[in-house]
């Protein structure tokens, strides 16, 4: 037996019309939401050297797992870490630099990924690091979705490397 097709006008779900009418589901989890480029929110966690502004979460989507917002880099932020959420990077602008201790051999090593606009940059939960832009007549704008709600950032005093097996952190 084979499905009808689907008309442009009934989207990709023809069948949702004819869904239980006592549905429980919360308004903000029945409909697409659209944040602006002019409706970033700006109070979220923030790190010095950095500005970063919400797109995708809990207060401006009702999101309950993802987190995704703008960040502008300036010469260089703070130490920081993102605690047990995965962060995304997606590079829009300029050629930022990402910062970490990497422990290869008796003393850690400072790392410097130097990305370019279309770039990606992966950062694990609980990774120390810290962004910067060489060219600060070049602005660098990133775009970053995290597996949590929130934006979570854990300002350091000091960058430092994971341990060998990668679990514990300072903070």
């Amino acid at each position: 037996m084979s499905e009808p097709l689907t008309t442009a006008s009934e989207g990709f779900h023809p069948h949702l019309h004819d869904a239980p009418a006592e549905r429980t589901t919360a308004p903000l989890h029945t409909r697409l939401h659209h944040i602006r480029a002019d409706a970033l929110d700006g109070d979220t966690a923030q790190t010095g050297g950095m500005r970063r502004f919400a797109a995708i979460s809990g207060k401006t989507a009702g999101s309950e797992k993802l987190w995704m917002g703008q960040t502008h880099v300036a010469p260089s932020s703070s130490d920081h870490h993102h605690g047990a959420s995965e962060t995304a990077i997606h590079v829009v602008s300029g050629h930022p630099e990402f910062v970490f201790l990497h422990d290869s051999g008796d003393e850690p090593q400072e790392v410097r990924l130097r990305a370019s606009p279309g770039g990606y940059i992966f950062v694990p939960p609980f990774v120390p690091h810290r962004e910067e832009n060489p060219d600060p007549s070049e602005e660098a704008v990133v775009v970053i979705a995290r597996s949590a709600q929130e934006a979570i950032v854990v300002n350091l005093p000091r960058l430092y490397a994971l341990p060998a097996d990668g679990g514990g952190h300072e903070g």
